[in-house]
């Protein structure tokens, strides 16, 4: 299965390819940052986000998009922006017909680490063993979606049964 994990974010948006399957190897083909411009306005950042994820589907062709579920924040601006790009993945999943899954922060620590306590450094560490990689990805915002991915591919959801069956039925 290949997926595209996304932590999303305004300003850094979190992006990885990975592929997998439950107890096989995970091969990481693309991490990275898609970065926006805080002074630009935020219909433009938007378009910029929802231009880089579509770069990125239409060169590695994933099965799913999995994006991290936008959780309550004590910062609701910040929360409101966490929001806007996620919703560029789940637009373009619907453009695409692309399988979504969506995951609590804590559902993907616990998929990484086997505890859906553990602190950001312990994700990149496993992130690091898991794809066996010669250094850490930068920023925290990429090892996140690779975490993201890893869930997609390892725990799944019923969204993607529920979307292979709605393309049968076409």
């Amino acid at each position: 299965m290949r997926v595209l994990g996304i932590d999303p974010g305004l300003t850094r948006c979190g992006v990885a390819v990975v592929d997998g399957a439950p107890g096989r190897t995970l091969t990481a083909h693309h991490i990275g940052v898609l970065r926006t411009d805080p002074d630009q306005p935020t219909e433009q950042r938007l378009l910029a986000i929802e231009r880089g994820l579509a770069d990125l589907v239409d060169g590695w062709s994933p099965e799913v998009i999995a994006i991290e579920r936008v959780f309550s924040q004590h910062n609701v601006r910040s929360a409101m922006g966490t929001a806007q790009a996620a919703a560029m993945g789940l637009l373009l999943a619907a453009q695409r017909g692309i399988a979504v899954g969506m995951h609590t922060p804590t559902e993907v620590k616990a998929a990484v680490t086997g505890t859906g306590r553990a602190d950001k450094a312990q994700v990149t560490t496993m992130v690091v063993r898991l794809l066996r990689l010669d250094a850490p990805p930068r920023p925290a915002d990429a090892a996140d979606a690779v975490a993201i991915a890893i869930c997609q591919i390892w725990r799944g959801t019923g969204q993607r049964r529920l979307a292979e069956a709605l393309a049968a039925a076409r």
